[in-house]
């Protein structure tokens, strides 16, 4: 069974109706694949403090209609507000019998000043997309093998990633998501904002990587969507040549000598 997944990369306008419309424009444009993951906090733009958005905004059904008619899961990054504060999060469109956007998954792991705005989420998260076990991430998640890891032995196949990697940090950006798709055995579709917003610019990154870690489709420079078409032998094959999942024993004590 293969599975065809769709990166989107593209400029947030800082506005949440206009990002709406990028989103609807990003699933046309991948027309034909199963699940598109677009960037982290897309609808309003990366800053600090987040654009909060509801989760049953009716703004969102453009992007819930787009879903519907493509027969497509779309993964859309917001910040949302819950019972604890308000969280860093991914919506999804077309997952289930539920064809409405909802909170899926609150990132765990918010970095710097994202403390200041938003609590972690408590959970990780698995989404079965046609049958295939994908595992969902939120930028600062994936800079953590453990993150990856507990996905892996839970059953993920596919680590979706949105991310928002500033201007100038793309070498630490490929090796993180390479490293995780290659430590676990997994897929790797990482979807990275780019453009410039509140101040700050950032450089897309937006990738499709296999379970050796290896590009199998980027979007590069600028806006677009990349897609990939994922083989479930492969991965098994990959899983059986290189067995660090199977084989991870739990560490021992440290000794100093």
């Amino acid at each position: 069974m293969t599975l065809a997944v769709a990166t989107g990369q593209f400029a947030s306008a800082g506005d949440v109706e206009a990002d709406i419309a990028t989103v609807v424009r990003a699933v046309e444009q991948a027309r034909g694949a199963d699940l598109l993951v677009m960037p982290e906090l897309f609808l309003g733009g990366y800053r600090m403090p987040p654009i909060v958005v509801g989760e049953t905004d009716p703004r969102l059904r453009p992007i819930e209609l787009a879903a519907a008619e493509t027969g497509m899961v779309v993964l859309v990054g917001a910040c949302l507000d819950g019972p604890d504060g308000f969280t860093i999060s991914t919506l999804a469109f077309g997952l289930g019998d539920d064809p409405a956007g909802r909170r899926v998954y609150d990132k765990q792991n918010p970095c710097d000043a994202e403390n200041d705005h938003v609590v972690p989420g408590a959970h990780s998260v698995i989404v079965d997309v046609r049958g295939w076990a994908v595992g969902l991430s939120i930028c600062y998640d994936g800079c953590f093998p453990e993150h990856a890891r507990a996905l892996a032995l839970a059953g993920a196949e596919v680590y979706a990633a949105s991310i928002a990697y500033v201007t100038g940090s793309a070498h630490r950006r490929e090796l993180y998501y390479r490293s995780r798709a290659l430590e676990n055995g997994m897929y790797a579709v990482v979807s990275g904002l780019t453009g410039s917003v509140a101040g700050a610019d950032f450089d897309g990154g937006s990738a499709v990587y296999d379970p050796e870690g290896r590009l199998m489709a980027e979007v590069g420079p600028g806006e677009g969507v990349a897609v990939a078409t994922l083989d479930r032998p492969l991965l098994k094959a990959t899983r059986a040549q290189h067995p660090m999942l199977a084989d991870l024993r739990e560490p021992g004590p440290v000794v100093r000598r």
